[in-house]
């Protein structure tokens, strides 16, 4: 079956369509015309691609009736529980609309009042079918449990920090991979961050009975809070622990600037940067990250619509692929994730806008310069994570690998990637900066000694500490600044 996303991508260039993205809302005509109801499901699909794009380049204007009359026609055409490419026009219309209403604030917020509780459930639900219905979640488990268990290898006293309160499946089956190990279980200890504490204590509870069943020395530590807000000494990690730090999708919130200011927005967040640096003082011994593998958080809202576009393609068309149309589960996760992931994306600005989805290559550039180091992940690794999809029931998902990291796609597509990382020293940060710097001296030497220049000999090597330090004394802390700023990045 061609998924949704290659139709899309082709769709912007085909020739009997072209004339679609220049279209005028003069020459729409009634939504009600008898030629639309006509049109096969290809055909609409594709024609309601091109509104989405037409409507979104008069929203992102500020043309109000463009827009509603583009809004117009795709409400008559889309539909929630319709065909994939309906589905989809039908939560990307409602962000735009959203968008626009948001000139009239005072109409916006009696439209959209703030349910936070009613909220929070719906989306803990969203999320636990999203973990049934996908395999994303439970590859990623396996992946970042088998990462761990290989850097705490021989480990005494391991503590693993869950930055955001992971579904406590994952930590059962890592319990139960450490029970089995040779040289028998270490001494146990997760810390699980999260803003729930009903959820957190009946995670403690499911944890602690299962590790008093496989008899495994075991301490839980709850730790109410958001991220944005975490003081990392609330972690409670001690000298002697081996530490491992999970976040699963939970970074990219971060992202966000530190207040409204209308000022251009720098290339990093220090709000990221900030939270990076603090995670890398705990000295991990390995952290992985999930992330989602796309780009929505440009600048400009055509940007962000593009990449979202595609993104959510793919993403509805797993769903077409797998599970029927007529499932309330499925209609529950598009609408209640789904769709408030692209409400989220396309109608917020500034601090509203959690959801900043980028690419794994910026990740690298923000823990690099954070000073993590990359660990590849193994191939054992990746092959438990080929044989779990073998069992899904479904050839479209695959799990790539590419320098080490790993890429969960929908076909060709890369829908999520997951990264491993390790505490990066100072010392190993500045190690290959002063290297470099011996070795332009040694080239010297052999012309000092021809001259008889031992003093030049011993002058070099100064001048060369003084350039690796930045004119600084020859002080191991005096290297943090540089690795904060990107000197010594990999």
């Amino acid at each position: 079956m061609a998924g949704i996303a290659d139709e899309l991508s082709s769709s912007v260039t085909s020739s009997p369509l072209a004339s679609f993205m220049s279209i005028s809302p003069t020459s729409l005509g009634s939504p009600y015309a008898p030629w639309l109801r006509d049109l096969k499901s290809d055909e609409r699909g594709l024609f309601l691609i091109h509104l989405l794009l037409n409507c979104a380049t008069h929203v992102a204007a500020g043309n109000i009736d463009q827009a509603n009359a583009f809004l117009e026609q795709i409400s008559f055409l889309s539909s929630p529980d319709g065909d994939t490419m309906q589905r989809i026009a039908s939560y990307f219309t409602e962000a735009l609309a959203r968008r626009l209403l948001r000139s009239w604030p005072g109409l916006y917020r009696a439209l959209n009042p703030d349910l936070p509780e009613s909220s929070s459930a719906s989306t803990f639900h969203a999320c636990r079918l999203f973990h049934d219905l996908f395999p994303f979640l439970r590859l990623s488990f396996l992946v970042s449990n088998q990462a761990i268990l290989e850097a705490m290898e021989g480990e005494k006293v391991v503590h693993v920090v869950d930055l955001g309160g992971s579904d406590p499946s994952q930590w059962i089956a890592l319990l139960q991979s450490l029970a089995a190990r040779q040289e028998g279980p270490p001494h146990l200890r997760i810390t699980a961050v999260g803003e729930s504490r009903d959820f957190l204590t009946h995670m403690a509870s499911i944890l602690s009975n299962e590790a008093e069943k496989l008899d495994i020395p075991f301490q839980f530590h709850a730790v109410i809070s958001r991220l944005d807000t975490l003081n990392v000494e609330s972690l409670r990690v001690k000298t002697g622990e081996a530490l491992a730090i999970t976040s699963l999708l939970q970074l990219h919130p971060l992202l966000a600037p530190n207040d409204d200011a209308a000022a251009p927005r720098k290339h990093f967040s220090t709000k990221i940067e900030s939270f990076l640096t603090s995670l890398w003082g705990l000295s991990p011994k390995i952290m992985v990250v999930t992330e989602q593998e796309s780009n929505h958080n440009g600048s400009t809202l055509k940007e962000r619509f593009m990449e979202a576009l595609y993104f959510y393609a793919a993403m509805f068309d797993c769903l077409e692929s797998t599970v029927p149309r007529q499932s309330a589960e499925r209609a529950r996760v598009e609408k209640m994730l789904f769709g408030e992931e692209i409400k989220n994306i396309i109608a917020c600005e500034g601090l509203e806008r959690k959801e900043r989805h980028e690419k794994l290559e910026r990740w690298m550039q923000r823990l690099e310069m954070a000073g993590f180091w990359r660990v590849g992940l193994s191939y054992h690794g990746l092959m438990q994570a080929r044989r779990l999809l073998l069992g899904f029931g479904s050839d479209g998902y695959q799990v790539k690998e590419q320098n080490g990291s790993f890429f969960f796609c929908w076909q060709e597509r890369a829908l999520f990637s997951v990264s491993a990382w390790r505490f990066r020293s100072i010392v190993e940060a500045g190690y290959r900066k002063v290297i470099a710097y011996q070795i332009e001296v040694c080239f010297w030497i052999p012309f000092c000694l021809e001259l008889g220049g031992l003093v030049l000999v011993f002058v070099l090597l100064i001048v060369s500490m003084r350039r690796t330090y930045s004119g600084r004394s020859p002080d191991i802390l005096g290297l943090q600044s540089k690795l904060t700023t990107g000197v010594y990045s990999t």
